[in-house]
């Protein structure tokens, strides 16, 4: 399996942007096959900061999910409001 933190970092006059694309992600993202877990968090010490957590079954699984359209719609709007950083995990 694959996990994938990302943590969002975005100001305040477009935090609430973010956080509309990235629970649109979400919820698409979720239908994916493949997708074990895909949940969004935001940071209880940090307002800027939120996460999302993704765990793939497969790299298959996670490629298809890169090539969709929603992910190919929604995470560069999230780019063009925010600073992202990606950490990936196998186990």
């Amino acid at each position: 399996m694959i996990r994938l933190n990302v943590f969002i970092q975005a100001d305040e006059k477009n935090h609430a942007a973010v956080v509309e694309a990235a629970k649109e992600l979400v919820a698409a993202s979720l239908k994916d096959n493949g997708c074990i877990a895909y949940d969004l968090f935001q940071s209880a010490t940090r307002p800027d900061v939120l996460m999302i957590c993704e765990t793939w079954k497969d790299a298959e699984s996670l490629s298809a999910h890169e090539q969709s359209a929603h992910f190919t719609a929604l995470v560069p709007k999230i780019q063009s409001l925010a600073e992202m950083k990606l950490e990936k995990f196998q186990f």
